[in-house]
This record gives structure tokens, sequence and C-alpha cells, in this order.
């Protein structure tokens, strides 16, 4: 098995595929910004971290757009972080347009008061662990418990138009979405990859996914 985890120049990629690596020792794991490695990939991971604009230009000079919309329609596909945001129509971030993929808007927290159990004032960006209500039955939720905690590190989250798109919800002085699912695609906004048990668990279900 061949699973291609797309480098586009933004983020150390490096605990991704090691994570990857772990939880799957008979494949190959290969970080790639080759269009044609991504082509002939079993399975997908987009990560990717920073400023949409930049994520969205830079995908666009390495030639990728054309391999990514591919694999997004007929293999297994995961997204993580900005790789979940760049999969909607657009982000405020910006102002940027994303790949069109999902209906929906990314947008900026505007957080005023406290999460459920905080009693101080929230922060953004929204910076380290916190817990994932599971929305749908998933196999990628196999084994995960529902409000497990998951390491988080962004300022932007995706409002999606459907809401039949939404798998995972989080409480951050409001719900919103942290995983959204149709049919061979699954993102999050946390980091599975340094999320210890749950991340590795969620990674391995990916790996064993036949959608």
């Amino acid at each position: 098995m061949k699973v291609a985890v797309i480098d586009y120049g933004m983020g150390n990629l490096r605990s991704v595929s090691k994570a990857l690596e772990h939880v799957a020792p008979d494949a190959e794991v290969l970080v790639t910004s080759d269009a044609k490695v991504v082509a002939a990939a079993d399975r997908v991971v987009f990560p990717g971290q920073g400023a949409m604009p930049d994520c969205m230009r830079e995908m666009d000079n390495r030639g990728l757009r054309p391999a990514i919309l591919a694999a997004a329609r007929d293999r297994p596909f995961l997204g993580i972080c900005i790789g979940l945001q760049m999969l909607f129509d657009t982000s405020e971030e910006g102002d940027t347009r994303g790949l069109g993929i999902f209906p929906g808007k990314v947008r900026r927290f505007a957080v005023s008061g406290s999460a459920q159990g905080q009693a101080t004032r929230l922060k953004v960006p929204h910076m380290g662990w916190n817990q994932v209500c599971q929305k749908i039955q998933h196999p990628l939720w196999a084994g995960v418990e529902d409000a497990a905690r998951f390491y988080f590190v962004h300022s932007y989250y995706a409002s999606p138009a459907a809401g039949n798109l939404i798998a995972g919800e989080t409480d951050y002085g409001m719900f919103f979405t942290c995983a959204v699912a149709r049919d061979n695609i699954f993102a999050v906004q946390f980091h599975p990859e340094k999320s210890h048990t749950s991340g590795l668990r969620l990674l391995a279900n990916f790996i064993s996914w036949k959608p």
C-alpha cells in the first residue's frame, strides 16, 4: 500500500509521516509534492499549517490541485488542520477561495465568554487539548471514545453549509465543527499525529478504511 502525504511547503510533515509509519509499518509512506506520486497512491493524506492564502498559493504553484481533486473523488482521503479548511468554498482568512469540495465557509473565532467548565476568558488561537464530540458513527471513530481529547492549533474553523457533513464538534466558547465526512473523505481540524493514543487509533482506522 502506498500512502501519499501531500507536501506543498506549508508545515513540518515529519510528525504526520512518522505517525503513519507507526500505525502502518507495512505501508510505503511517501511525503511528496509530485502530482504523479499523489495520483498513483492508494490513500492520500492532506495536512497543512499556516495561513490559508499561502497554502492555496503554494499548492497551485506546485501543480497539485488536479491530483488533490482527483484523490478526493476516488480514494480514501484524510484532511488535517488546514487540509480540512482548504476543502471548503471560501475562507475569511484573506477572503480566500478554497477547493470547493464541500459547501461552506471557514470563519475566524470571535470568542467571548468561556467554554463549558472553564472560568477564564478564551484566547485565539485555540491551542491545546480539547474534547471531540462524535456526531455520527464512522469507521474512523472506531475504538475512539466519544469526547476523547485531541490536540488543536488554529484560529479559524469550518462552517459547513450542509449539516450532514459534520462528523465531530468541539466546544470552545461555542460548538464548532472539528471533523467532516462524506463518502471517501474524512477531515479533521485537530492534529491526530500529535494526539497520542486516540490520534494514532484514528490514523490506523484510516489505513484500514474501505469506503
